[in-house]
C-alpha cells in the first residue's frame, strides 16, 4: 500500500509531538506500527479528557 508524503509527514509529526521521538526513529517503524501508535495516542488523549 502506498501512502502520500503529506500523510506520512502528518503521522511523523503527530507521534514526534506526543512521544518526543526523532523523525528517523518514527520512519524506521513499519506503517502498521506507526498507525498503532497513533491509535494509542488518540485513545490515551480521549481517556484523559473523560471520553471512552
Amino acid at each position: 500500500m502506498i501512502h502520500s508524503a503529506s500523510s506520512l509527514y502528518e503521522d511523523v509529526a503527530f507521534i514526534a509531538y506526543h512521544f518526543h521521538w526523532s523523525a528517523d526513529e518514527i520512519l524506521d517503524l513499519e506503517h502498521p506500527r506507526r498507525r498503532q501508535y497513533i491509535d494509542d495516542i488518540l485513545h490515551i488523549n480521549a481517556r484523559s479528557q473523560g471520553s471512552h
